[in-house]
């Protein structure tokens, strides 16, 4: 039975991830999906895939998702942000495409008791609201959680770029409302702020899967040293910053040339 083909939820409330067809139907025709390095990704047992996260409707967690999916036959649980889960309707549609509370209990039965692949962005509510002038720049990982979870689990965790996602809904202007930033996209204002946000550009997007990183220090401990998971996740964004103004370059060369 393929993924697309399953019907009973399981304990995670998962049928079927994001393989509908609407969806398949923009990543396919709309977005133009293309990956590189693919043979990166383990083909079995757990582990923790981190990617940047852009766009003021950011596409990108569909896509990793429906990517691992047709192209591996792998499952991809994303962790999400447990307000979601305030309200039935959007937390059961979430976890039917396979969103799973954000809280590291739940990655780590994740990893480890089912051997998933994890998807998580370590830049958070940060990277969909920066200001333009901040364009495919990573904001900050915060303090190292995620490498916490894939150090406790014993998972590698696997770096993934992507290029193409701001270009879907890109910010044009942020404001400061109520001590929080709101970005404001090219497509509210063309299309409107009922719509807009909605509906996102067609653009060519790029996924580049880095070789994942492994650690040393020993699997199930209560603590790890949070000036170790710091310079960890450090590393790891300084390697998938590479890799997307590696890709910005050569987009923009072809552009010119």
């Amino acid at each position: 039975m393929s993924i697309d083909d399953q019907r009973t939820p399981d304990r995670w409330g998962r049928a079927g991830g994001a393989g509908n067809a609407p969806f398949r139907a923009l990543y396919k025709r709309w977005f133009r999906v293309e990956w590189e390095g693919l043979e990166h990704v383990p083909r079995h047992g757990g582990a923790l895939l981190v990617s940047n996260h852009a766009g003021v409707m950011p596409v990108d967690g569909g896509i990793i998702t429906l990517g691992m999916e047709d192209e591996l036959g792998r499952p991809v649980y994303s962790l999400a942000h447990h307000g979601f889960w305030r309200f039935p309707f959007i937390g059961t549609l979430l976890a039917g495409t396979g969103a799973v509370v954000g809280h590291p209990d739940n990655a780590h039965r994740l990893l480890t008791e089912d051997k998933s692949l994890v998807l998580v962005f370590p830049e958070g509510g940060k990277g969909p609201v920066k200001p333009p002038r901040e364009r495919y720049r990573l904001q900050r990982f915060g303090r190292g959680g995620f490498i916490e979870t894939a150090m406790r689990a014993g998972v590698p965790i696997v770096p993934i770029a992507m290029m193409g996602t701001e270009d879907t809904t890109p910010t044009v202007a942020t404001f400061r409302v109520a001590g929080n930033d709101v970005p404001l996209s090219l497509n509210t204002l063309l299309l409107g702020p009922l719509l807009g946000p909605f509906a996102p550009f067609p653009a060519k997007i790029r996924a580049q899967v880095l070789e994942p990183v492994h650690f040393e220090e020993p699997p199930g401990r209560d603590h790890y040293p949070r000036s170790l998971l710091m310079d960890h996740a450090e590393v790891i964004r300084g390697q998938l910053q590479s890799a997307l103004s590696g890709m910005l370059r050569s987009r923009e060369s072809v552009v010119r040339g």
